[in-house]
């Protein structure tokens, strides 16, 4: 009779075991999420769309944008500014990048990082997949500015020489100043790429301007970085 006590008070402790298993394991499931999601930290909001440290430190990493840290405000903004232009591309798609070309800015960004690759992917969390859509979205934002702000336009000669006055000190041999004449092939293109420049600059601010952006974690406030580079 005891022993048939024992064997009933074991079957319940069983099925009780076996009813709490699930339980337990959305409990260790909710830990483990619950730590990345404080490991990655959100660092800025645009309307609802988090930006968090991963969204910084992969582009980061990657030679996407430029800047000391993750935890950088200038590599903070840039990252935003990334995301705004990436969401005006969706808003108006250039044609989609070639895969060849794709695989050829994937193959760049690993070889920025080199023998780190591994260690990079593993702390942000990104697969082959993910960064190879790094690598295509950077040429559809590449492809975006340039049809947009016509990068290969031509610059005439009136505008050539006037930014070649305005900035003399730039073009001199051995620390004497040159004539126009004399000055480097590519000079007349510095004009529309000083230009260009500064339309983006303009552009990406208007668009802050439009997006309710919130900086939730940063260090203290730095000078606005430079506009993404259209080349």
């Amino acid at each position: 009779m005891q022993n048939a006590k024992v064997k009933m008070q074991r079957g319940r402790c069983n099925r009780w075991g076996l009813y709490c298993l699930p339980f337990a394991l959305c409990l260790v499931h909710y830990s483990a999420v619950s730590a990345q999601q404080l490991l990655d930290r959100v660092l800025a909001r645009i309307g609802t769309e988090a930006i968090t440290q991963t969204d910084v430190q992969a582009p980061l990493e990657f030679g996407l944008i430029d800047a000391g840290s993750a935890t950088d405000p200038a590599a903070v903004q840039l990252a935003i500014d990334r995301q705004l232009t990436l969401n005006e591309v969706a808003r108006f798609p250039p044609s989609e990048p070639p895969g060849n070309e794709v695989e050829q800015q994937l193959a760049t960004m690993k070889a920025r990082v080199g023998d780190r690759l591994d260690a990079v992917m593993q702390a942000t969390g990104l697969d082959e997949n993910r960064v190879r859509g790094l690598a295509r979205d950077t040429l559809r934002i590449r492809s975006y500015v340039q049809q947009r702000f016509g990068i290969k336009a031509q610059v005439g000669e009136d505008e050539a020489r006037k930014y070649f006055d305005e900035h003399r000190d730039e073009f001199t041999r051995n620390g004497k100043p040159l004539t126009f004449e004399e000055a480097p092939p590519d000079a007349p293109q510095r004009a529309p790429a000083v230009r260009i420049q500064s339309a983006i600059a303009q552009w990406l601010e208007d668009l802050r301007g439009r997006s309710a952006v919130v900086l939730v974690m940063s260090a203290s406030p730095a000078t606005p970085p430079p506009a993404p580079r259209a080349d």
